[in-house]
């Protein structure tokens, strides 16, 4: 049940934060919001530096946790400029195609078996990805274009987080995620800057600690409760964006976007429940 929970603040707080940036982005640059996004995410992770000092930044991998952040902050970026431009709801059920990304990678990279099993839950992924973008019958804006890109990245990143999970914790990780993050979203962030007013910035705290509490949750989450039983509970980000986006920008998800969206996701969950198995029959035959 914990795991549950954990899963669904990761949810709430997903969304919630897209809500935010969509809100913000009508008058600042998705960029800029991505830079204060990474700040305010370190800023939340100060009271864990003064109260652990330099212990949690002890690694021996700097290099793979920058490449690590490069495609993260090539995640965020095309990620909040994709959201600025597309129907909350829709957004949401796009990016839930990461995993399928990394699922094709780690196959690429490094020599993971890719069964029938796996190859049917890319394909569907596949197809609820054209239910939703619909190509050919409707014109695919940039938008929705950089949330499928912002989703290989991030696909990309769950790679070397894999590698890096095997000496690294989750703190070191995301911690250093930030930190890389801040001055390489600034240094984008200064062509298309515009001075925030204050309330701006309250806005801007509230996605980096959204980001940040989000983040910590989906850890627990995995920690705490089996893939299986936990990993459902993310479709409830659908929910709650199509809810925010009805209430705050009137929009209403066409049917296309929840098909796709329930597509995509259940391919995604036959893959973790495939990893699932395939450790438990490697701890068997071990």
């Amino acid at each position: 049940m914990r795991g549950i929970a954990y899963m669904s603040v990761f949810a709430f707080c997903m969304a919630s934060m897209i809500t935010t940036v969509r809100y913000v982005s009508q008058d600042l640059h998705p960029f800029e919001i991505a830079f204060f996004r990474a700040f305010f995410g370190f800023v939340f992770f100060c009271p864990i530096l003064i109260r652990n000092g330099i212990v949690p930044l002890r690694t021996r991998r700097l290099p793979l946790h920058f490449l690590r952040s490069i495609f993260h902050v090539t995640s965020v970026l095309l990620f909040f400029f994709g959201v600025s431009l597309t129907p909350l709801a829709k957004a949401m059920s796009i990016s839930f195609s990461a995993p399928l990304f990394a699922c094709v990678l780690a196959f690429v990279f490094l020599s993971e078996r890719l069964s029938a099993g796996r190859i049917f839950s890319l394909l569907a992924g596949l197809i609820g990805m054209l239910v939703i973008l619909r190509p050919g019958l409707i014109e695919v804006n940039f938008g929705s274009l950089a949330i499928v890109l912002a989703a290989a990245s991030w696909g990309t990143a769950m790679i070397i987080v894999k590698l890096l999970a095997a000496t690294e914790s989750t703190v070191t990780t995301t911690m250093y995620s930030t930190i890389f993050m801040t001055p390489v979203t600034l240094i984008v962030a200064l062509g298309v800057w515009t001075p925030p007013s204050m309330e701006h910035l309250a806005w801007l705290a509230l996605i980096g600690t959204l980001g940040s509490i989000g983040h910590i949750a989906l850890a627990h989450a995995m920690r705490e409760g089996d893939v299986t039983v936990v990993l459902p509970v993310d479709f409830t980000k659908i929910i709650w964006a199509s809810v925010f986006g009805y209430i705050f920008f009137s929009e209403i998800p066409d049917w296309e976007t929840w098909t796709g969206g329930a597509i995509i996701f259940i391919a995604v969950a036959l893959i973790a429940y495939q990893e699932k198995y395939d450790k438990t029959q490697v701890k068997v035959s071990s």
